[in-house]
């Protein structure tokens, strides 16, 4: 079953967790990936879970199936952090080198699945936020390994050039296992 959303809705920051959340009614609390460091200074008192929010929500909710096998839990969990990541995360700078360059041009979309290669490895990451040269990706994939010492973790986020980006040339033929 989908989660949608209601008036109850709203972000919070978990001191506890040292994460965002949001909470879904008086029983329910969703937990994000994201840090403090991560996120906007708004997103460390309580906010509403917005009209925009909820419209963005609802299109993940309603693309996702069409794009990638996953169970409802999973779906809800991935619409929630892209929700989550499309506006209550800092802007980043892009960090392409660590991603090897793509001979095909692309178009971005928010809520388009792309590949990046990266250490000889590919790695399935979805559009949460795009620019006329660059887009924030959230990783999809279990995660990422950058460099000996820095790895992406599932839902983490990271700003790549487009020339980066790895066109999809068919659905992914693993299921996509959220945590």
């Amino acid at each position: 079953m989908l989660l949608m959303p209601n008036k109850d809705w709203h972000w919070e920051f978990n001191e506890a967790y040292g994460q965002l959340s949001i909470s879904l009614g008086s029983e329910m609390e969703f937990l994000t990936p994201y840090k403090a460091k991560l996120l906007i200074p708004d997103a460390l008192s309580n906010s509403e879970f917005c009209v925009e929010h909820a419209k963005f929500y609802i299109a993940m909710l309603e693309r996702l199936p069409k794009i990638l096998k996953l169970s409802d839990a999973a779906i809800v969990q991935t619409a929630l952090n892209a929700t989550a990541a499309h506006f209550l995360l800092k802007p980043q700078m892009p960090k392409s080198w660590f991603f090897e360059t793509s001979n095909e041009c692309v178009y971005s979309e928010v809520g388009k699945l792309f590949n990046l290669k990266c250490n000889g490895e590919s790695v399935l990451v979805m559009v949460v936020d795009d620019s006329l040269q660059a887009s924030t990706v959230m990783i999809l994939s279990h995660n990422c390994q950058l460099t000996e010492s820095k790895l992406l973790q599932q839902f983490d986020t990271i700003k790549v050039m487009h020339d980066r980006l790895q066109p999809m040339r068919r659905m992914p033929a693993k299921q996509v296992v959220a945590a």
